[in-house]
């Protein structure tokens, strides 16, 4: 695979890239001049997305242990070089613990927490010979809260904090920082869908429940967007970011200070 740029500039590779959160990271790392390789299992959406940012695309799955590597290997293969990883890439199922499906859980935890870290496993030489490399987990608040009926993603997001302590103690002496961003309702596809929902069920209007279901007790009464989490990441991708790690930035609108 050829080049496609400046191999001194510094490389991010982030997951769930074709939209929502991880494409807004994609996109502002892209503006502060990095080169960005784009992965996602949807192969049309995130190639159109990487083509918008004259970005590489890696279609991959990772679920699996070869998806992860793929990833990984690829985006070296393109650059022959990584110093930034954004592990994004989830999903969310919702069901009681008792009715909740084992196969689902089992997908859920391998998608947001087995495969963060085998993608930090396999990137690690790279992040080392960066000397400045950089591991962003994209938590949530449920990294350090919990939600009745949200046990997979709950227990996945709470995992992350764990795997990134441990990263920053193993990866200090390396140059390796890692650190996990927590925000609270952010304004993508899925939290529209939550939010459509819960309108249907309450017969309210999709604003009703927007303030009064969502964001009811935060002391900020405003989702989030996409790029203000993109920004959170920047900041821990870049080189002022060198004494931060182990640690978890909540972007909660409040909800953790009661």
């Amino acid at each position: 695979m050829e080049n496609m740029g400046d191999e001194r500039k510094r490389v991010a590779l982030v997951t769930g890239a074709a939209a929502g959160i991880g494409l807004a990271c994609a996109q502002r790392l892209a503006a502060d001049g990095y080169g960005v390789a784009l992965v996602d299992v949807n192969e049309a959406q995130g190639a159109a997305r990487a083509a918008d940012l004259g970005a590489l695309f890696v279609q991959a799955d990772l679920s699996t242990a070869d998806g992860c590597k793929a990833a990984v290997e690829g985006t070296l293969a393109h650059f022959g070089r990584l110093d930034v990883l954004v592990c994004n890439a989830g999903i969310q199922h919702i069901d009681s613990i008792a009715e909740f499906p084992e196969e689902r859980w089992e997908f859920i935890l391998r998608l947001m927490l087995t495969a963060p870290f085998l993608l930090t496993k396999y990137a690690w030489h790279a992040l080392e010979r960066s000397g400045s490399g950089r591991v962003v987990h994209v938590g949530s608040v449920h990294s350090v809260r919990a939600s009745p009926y949200k046990s997979a993603y709950v227990s996945a997001k709470h995992g992350l904090v764990g795997l990134a302590r441990v990263t920053a103690l193993e990866g200090g002496e390396k140059g390796i920082t890692c650190n996990v961003v927590a925000p609270a309702y952010v304004r993508t596809k899925l939290v529209a869908d939550q939010i459509a929902d819960q309108a249907r069920t309450r017969g309210l209007g999709e604003d009703e429940v927007e303030q009064q279901v969502f964001l009811a007790g935060l002391a900020i009464k405003k989702m989030l967007e996409p790029a203000d989490v993109a920004g959170m990441v920047a900041y821990l991708a870049s080189e002022d970011a060198w004494a931060t790690t182990g640690s978890v930035f909540t972007m909660d609108l409040g909800w953790t200070a009661r």
